[in-house]
């Protein structure tokens, strides 16, 4: 029946305050019992649709057999043209007198039939124009190819690919955007825990990283709608949070694992960097050449960092000031450690070659410390991962095999709280995993 969902068999009333969805029985002593069966004890349906009641029970009875044309209802009292949750009793009543009722909840929503026929064909429309779009570009191309060995290319060539200037005007928008947030205090204040992002990834402001993660939420609510427009539904005001929320912080996620993955390649080449640095320094070279030296020799973020270094080096700035900014940046102990090596060098003097050898000694212990520690804790990490993930992975095959098993925790206000539990149960427990398990030197 279209429009119908089967919820669960256990249906809480929200209109009165009890309900008795396993049934009524009013029975003589010694007589049989009559039987309703209900297909669906819970229905919805818009407001504008018509459903065929009767077809969803029958009735029977031993001593009377099939009694489902004895049905009666409460259908005439109920106004299924407004949206709520309506009762509907179905009563049967066999020869003897005996009594058997059962409730069934009906869902009224409102008949979006329209506004979702409108919103799909404006789809199919803008979808249409893409590709005519996309074929006339296509066909601009070819024509280009065909006729260019009979012209003359000018030496200089402003022209700009169809995807770089929707990817410029992208860019555009997010600038103002950004310029627009950067006038609210309470943004910028809030804003500025993603410094760390705008420093590594060349991004232009954190009102402009802000910007972006607005963005991403809206285009996660356009999916979304779209997701609802296929299955003819509408997507309603409040549905639009959810996905909004996940979309907002799902830029988060992203640049939290390239940053974690950009300091542990800095981590990585450290030791390789004091190693070069070491050497240059035993080759008679300056501390400029021996920074330039490890930006020439390694590949990756360390030598952006240590390029950085450099021009600010030849700018006039101090070396105990270059290496504490480049410090700050990427916040990494070896950085940390090294910085404070040459500030005690540089104020106190000594021999740059023996505090380079003992800082590259030091550093090769404690990343074979590290490596060591990570061997011994391998299986209890993979136990950890594994206990996080088995309830994802219930889940996840329980909804595939039935997509109506969970839904009862998100039709029902219980449920829901539930949920909501469930979640901060959740995540207390991953969080405290990691801090006993995480491994602190």
């Amino acid at each position: 029946m279209e429009g119908f969902t089967d919820i669960n068999d256990e249906v809480v009333d929200l209109n009165t305050p009890s309900s008795n969805t396993e049934g009524e029985i009013n029975y003589n002593e010694g007589n049989d019992i009559p039987i309703i069966n209900i297909k669906e004890k819970v229905l919805k349906i818009s407001t504008n649709e018509k459903f065929d009641y009767i077809d969803n029970a029958t009735a029977s009875d031993i001593q009377d057999g099939d009694l489902t044309s004895s049905i009666t209802t409460n259908i005439s009292d109920l106004d299924f043209t407004k949206e709520g949750i309506k009762r509907l009793e179905y009563t049967v009543v066999d020869s003897s007198g005996n009594v058997a009722k059962e409730t069934v909840f009906v869902t009224v929503v409102k008949d979006n039939t329209n506004l979702v026929r409108f919103a799909q064909l404006s789809i199919f429309v803008i979808i249409l124009l893409v590709i005519l779009f996309l074929v006339k570009y296509m066909k601009s191309i070819k024509f280009e190819k065909r006729f260019s060995k009979y012209t003359i290319n000018s030496s200089k060539n402003n022209s700009i690919s169809l995807f770089d200037n929707l990817y410029t005007k992208y860019n555009n928008f997010i600038n103002r955007m950004g310029k627009f947030l950067s006038k609210s205090d309470f943004i910028n204040k809030k804003s500025k825990r993603y410094d760390k992002y705008v420093i590594s990834f060349n991004i232009a402001s954190t009102t402009d990283f802000v910007s972006r993660k607005i963005f991403v939420g809206f285009i996660f609510i356009v999916v979304a709608t779209l997701v609802k427009l296929s299955e003819s539904q509408v997507l309603q005001l409040y549905e639009m949070i959810i996905p909004f929320i996940i979309g907002f912080y799902t830029l988060d996620l992203v640049y939290a694992y390239k940053y974690s993955m950009y300091r542990k390649k800095i981590e990585d080449d450290m030791l390789g960097a004091i190693t070069i640095m070491n050497n240059a320094f035993k080759s008679g070279m300056s501390i400029i050449q021996a920074i330039e030296l490890v930006s020439k020799e390694i590949r990756g973020p360390i030598a952006t960092e240590f390029c950085k270094i450099k021009q600010e080096l030849l700018l006039g700035l101090d070396i105990e000031i270059a290496f504490k900014r480049f410090s700050d940046r990427i916040k990494v102990n070896e950085a940390v450690y090294l910085t404070s090596s040459l500030s005690v060098l540089n104020k106190s003097g000594g021999n740059i070659i023996k505090v380079f050898d003992s800082i590259e000694k030091n550093l090769y212990n404690r990343k074979k410390l590290q490596n060591e520690l990570k061997s011994l804790t391998s299986s209890s990490r993979l136990v950890t991962y594994v206990l996080i993930f088995i309830p994802i992975v219930f889940i996840s095959f329980f909804g595939i095999v039935n997509r109506t098993y969970f839904s009862p925790l998100f039709t029902n206000p219980i449920g829901i709280v539930i949920i909501f539990i469930m979640l901060i149960i959740y995540v207390t427990y991953i969080i405290t995993v990691r801090h006993f398990m995480r491994v602190r030197m």
